[in-house]
Parts: structure tokens; C-alpha cells; sequence
């Protein structure tokens, strides 16, 4: 039988947030999620705000910040993205940090990865477009994807306050349900994916 990634929790996740806006409200929600986050993950961001914009042509001379980029989402156990909606898309910032996390070819380390995706936005629908769009792509990054619970938050005024809670009752028990059942996604997955022959690491 394959040797698989399974290990007794803790977990690390590593949580991107898609927005590189210093008044983000999307991190706010994902400082507000690591704090309802179980005691099984250990959540810890990913920064991607020093990235130049991915350039084909730097395949074989990677820069150092997209290289720690690469080693970060390597050694997580599995990844939480945390994005608004641009025209029902994903943010460009985004984008170029998945574009460097998953080349050149081969090296791809988004292979295998848990990713749970989760969103705000003052809209009614809450980023849900933005994150089909998401799915897709990172299914084509083959990393698996929890669907088990989706999860539109509309943004309002106060839902996270200076010291990161989640205000309102409802929201924060379905949120605290939310990082339950990434938990859970996580062990799952570990669990049953196999390690590449000879490799340590997914990708």
C-alpha cells in the first residue's frame, strides 16, 4: 500500500487571504476564523503581497519571495483561501500567487493540498461566484476542495469587531461549524492520498 501523508493532529494550515488591501474585510474574517478555528489546526498566514507578477520566463530562476511562497504551501498540512469577489472573479494578487505556486511544470505544489475556500463581500451572494471560479482553477491545480460546507458570508458592519470575534450568534456558530469540518477535510484527506513515490511533499 502507498505510504500516504496521514500524521496525528495538529494540523497547519496555511491561510490565504485574497485580498492585499491592509483594511481588508476578508482578513478580518480570516482572523476571526483562526480564532474559531479547533485546537487539531494550527493556522498561520501565507502572505502574498510581495509578489511581482508571474512571468513565464523566470521558470528556471525563481525569485526568493515566490520560492518561500512554494515552501510555505508545501509544508501545510492543508490551505484555507479567504477572498473577496472582483468582477465575479477571483482577485488578481490571487491569482498570480496561484500561478506561482503551481509552476513551472512538475513543481506544482498546490498537487494534493486540502484547500478549503471561503469569502465576504458586502453582496448579497457573498464572493459564491468568485468562488466557483476559484474551484475551478484549483481543481485544475489538483488540489481537492471541501464541498461540504460552502460558505457566502455577506459582510455587514460589525460582524468582526477590533478583537476579532464574530459578533453575531448565528454566524459565528456556522463559522465555528465551518473550521470543524475543514478539520475534519484535512484528516480525510491526509489520510487517503498517496505521497508521490520518493517524494516527501505534495507537487
Amino acid at each position: 500500500m502507498a505510504e500516504t501523508y496521514h500524521h496525528e493532529p495538529p494540523y497547519t494550515i496555511g491561510v490565504i487571504c485574497g485580498s492585499i488591501s491592509a483594511s481588508s474585510i476578508n482578513r478580518r474574517l480570516a482572523r476571526a476564523l483562526i480564532k474559531l478555528a479547533p485546537d487539531d489546526l494550527q493556522c498561520s498566514f501565507i502572505e502574498i503581497d510581495q509578489l511581482d507578477l508571474y512571468d513565464h520566463d523566470r521558470d528556471g530562476d525563481y525569485p526568493p519571495e515566490a520560492l518561500e511562497l512554494k515552501r510555505q504551501i508545501r509544508e501545510a498540512d492543508g490551505i484555507l483561501i479567504v477572498t473577496p469577489e472582483y468582477n465575479r472573479s477571483v482577485p488578481g494578487a490571487l491569482k498570480n500567487a496561484i500561478d506561482w505556486a503551481s509552476r513551472p511544470y512538475g513543481e506544482n505544489a498546490l498537487s494534493r493540498k486540502p484547500v478549503g475556500i471561503i469569502g465576504t463581500s458586502p453582496g448579497a451572494i457573498g464572493t459564491a461566484v468568485g468562488q466557483q471560479h476559484l474551484k475551478t482553477i484549483m481543481s485544475f491545480c489538483n488540489a481537492p476542495l471541501m464541498n461540504e460546507i460552502e460558505a457566502y458570508v455577506q459582510y455587514q458592519e460589525g460582524l468582526v469587531d477590533d478583537d476579532d470575534n464574530i459578533t453575531v450568534e448565528s454566524t459565528k456558530e456556522f463559522l465555528a461549524t465551518y473550521m470543524r469540518a475543514l478539520d475534519d477535510f484535512v484528516r480525510r484527506v491526509l489520510t487517503v492520498v498517496p505521497k508521490p513515490d520518493g517524494s516527501t511533499a505534495a507537487g
